[in-house]
């Protein structure tokens, strides 16, 4: 059951309507670093935990939080739209070149959602869903999640940069600082788990005897022109303390030639291949 607040999560005002903008801000709600995907995500994954059930309330809890971001990036799309042009007759009398064709806004905000947002990104793409992760593994999860949020504040921080709307900045703001939180929120799960040393590799029930081990802790540079780059990934105790790290330059191939020989009779192929 999902209960629903008349209000907002925090103020969102626009000071000076921008509908490039709002065609701007379509990229944090439909796009794959937007709230719509980090919402079904965290919701698909809460449904799947299995486990410590305060991780599936934490993912239910925090999924519910990023509708509310929905609704509040859908009113600042709406509040920016304010005053678009409703015909070409409109921006027309301004000119030059119909105002670069109609002041750079997406022209579905007004020809299918009657100057308000959409479930689309910023080229006006429908959100799919391709870029939602529930793995069943919370570990594998988590780190997901991190990488959603990160992505997540990258946006709103250009976002951020886009705008000298004052109300926009100070929503923006507050979108920049959940993300912060919520980066480390997932972090904090896997602490809880143990830390990244217990968690590494994922999954960590795999059986030692699935896994060739000759393979698993050797950085392969496939540079023919170049050494190995340095780095911590090329020496040391690995991450999750059970190998140390080296490095493979000039890597003989070990496997065989990939020919498949002839096809098989009646599968239409041509003369020459059978």
């Amino acid at each position: 059951m999902f209960r629903h607040s008349s209000k907002l999560q925090y103020p969102v005002k626009v000071d000076t309507p921008d509908p490039q903008f709002a065609m701007m801000l379509q990229q944090a709600i439909g796009g794959i670093e937007g709230e719509i995907r980090v919402a079904m995500q965290y919701f698909f994954q809460a449904m799947g935990a299995r486990g410590d059930d305060r991780i599936r309330d934490l993912l239910m809890s925090t999924a519910t939080e990023e509708l509310s971001h929905i609704e509040m990036l859908g009113h600042a799309v709406a509040l920016n739209l304010e005053g678009a042009p409703l015909s070409y007759q409109e921006e027309s009398a301004k000119d030059p070149v119909i105002n670069a064709i109609l002041g750079g806004m997406n022209p579905r905000h007004l020809l299918s959602s009657g100057l308000s947002a959409m479930p689309v990104n910023a080229n006006g793409v429908p959100f799919d869903m391709s870029h939602v992760y529930a793995t069943g593994n919370i570990a594998a999860d988590m780190m997901c999640n991190v990488a959603a949020e990160a992505g997540g504040r990258v946006l709103a921080s250009r976002l951020y940069n886009w705008t000298d709307d004052h109300g926009m900045k100070d929503f923006l703001a507050f979108l920049i600082a959940r993300d912060t939180y919520h980066q480390q929120q997932w972090l904090a799960v896997i602490e809880e788990l143990g830390g990244m040393e217990a968690q590494l590799p994922i999954p960590n029930t795999t059986p030692d005897d699935h896994e060739a081990k000759e393979h698993s802790y050797y950085y392969l540079n496939t540079l023919i022109d170049k050494q190995a780059p340095e780095g911590r990934w090329g020496h040391g105790p690995s991450l999750d303390g059970k190998s140390e790290y080296s490095v493979r330059n000039e890597p003989e191939p070990q496997g065989q030639e990939p020919s498949l020989g002839k096809a098989r009779e009646g599968s239409r192929v041509q003369k020459g291949q059978l």
